[in-house]
């Protein structure tokens, strides 16, 4: 029975992860399966991608046949290395200490590339998440400044209505002011020729008290006769 290595696909629409599995070259690729060997996911950065090493080399040496992708899943994971390294101690050119000495070599100098990646990306992130505070911040301080902007404007504005109302107020009490001086002034205007009459009937009333020496010669006039 032929038995192929390969993907079988899970996850939900858009956002698909795989397992890896040994199935029978002659079913379906979403069917049955021998063995499921690891997973696949693609979805985080770096893409998740566990597999059992041992398990994946017994099936190579049984002579099952890796699909193109499932190849890169497990040269990335060190599967062929491993099964390479154990045709060699087949062949009698490494040791069984040879073999684990340079596969661990190997997964010691991916882990370290893996964690240097890992370690730029956060670094980009971190990066990225501090531009996005300090861009965040500038808008902050822009809509501070443009709420305090309008705040000032409408003080102006609430100062200067006040004013102008202020200003009719006081208008409007020296236009009082200037309508009543002139009645005042007539008022004493017309008062002041009553005086002149009381004045001239003064006058009138004169001559009689002149007139009364005369009656007094009169009267002695006739004592004399």
């Amino acid at each position: 029975m032929p038995v192929k290595i390969r993907l079988q696909r899970h996850g939900k629409k858009g956002k698909p992860f795989y397992w890896i599995v040994a199935a029978d070259a002659r079913s379906k690729r979403d069917g049955k399966f021998l063995e499921k060997l690891g997973i696949y996911n693609p979805n985080t950065n770096p893409a998740t991608i566990e597999l059992n090493i041992d398990g994946a080399v017994q099936w190579l040496n049984n002579g099952a046949q890796p699909s193109d992708t499932a190849k890169r899943l497990l040269s990335y994971k060190g599967a062929l290395l491993k099964h390479h390294l154990l045709g060699g101690l087949r062949k009698g050119a490494l040791t069984a200490e040879q073999v684990e000495e340079k596969f661990n070599a190997w997964v010691s100098d991916k882990d370290a590339a893996v964690a240097a990646k890992v370690s730029g990306l956060t670094k980009e992130q971190e990066a990225e998440k501090a531009k996005a505070l300090t861009a965040e911040k500038a808008v902050n301080d822009k809509r501070i400044s443009d709420a305090q902007a309008l705040e000032a404007e409408a003080a102006a504005e609430v100062a200067a209505a006040e004013a102008a109302e202020l200003a009719a107020t006081e208008a409007a009490a020296a236009e009082e002011v200037a309508e009543e001086a002139p009645a005042t002034e007539e008022v004493v205007a017309e008062e002041a020729p009553a005086t002149e009459a009381t004045e001239e009937v003064v006058a009138e009333e004169a001559p009689a008290t002149d007139e009364a020496p005369a009656t007094e010669e009169a009267a002695e006039d006739a004592k004399e006769a």
